[in-house]
């Protein structure tokens, strides 16, 4: 005689509370926030000579930018920097294009 098992089945009966899953992943991912970077003047004069220095000679740049408490690299090349609104276009390696606020940087590194 085979035993049948329920599979996932058997465990739901402890996740009857879907809000309360909800707030703990909520919490867990509040805790994991990190605060802002301060940028100095020094710094932010080092990002526009490399992205400069990555438009001139049409180098790739890997960006960290800082999003609500979390940080994430956008790797592709600077299209148009937009001295009105403040963002830099860049074009990924999908094909799209991404625009990328000025304060939201946080590294700027040339990648050839």
């Amino acid at each position: 005689m085979a035993i049948r098992d329920r599979g996932m089945m058997k465990w739901q009966a402890a996740f009857q509370l879907p809000e309360l899953a909800k707030t703990q992943r909520d919490f867990w991912r509040y805790t994991e926030r990190q605060a802002k970077p301060i940028i100095d003047e020094h710094e932010a004069e080092e990002f526009d000579l490399r992205i400069i220095y990555a438009m001139e000679y049409d180098h790739s740049v890997k960006l960290t930018v800082w999003d609500d408490g979390f940080t994430l690299d956008i790797t592709g090349r600077i299209h148009y920097v937009d001295p009105i609104t403040h963002e830099l276009r860049i074009e990924v390696m999908l094909g799209g294009v991404e625009r990328v606020s000025f304060d939201s940087i946080v590294r700027v590194k040339v990648v050839n």
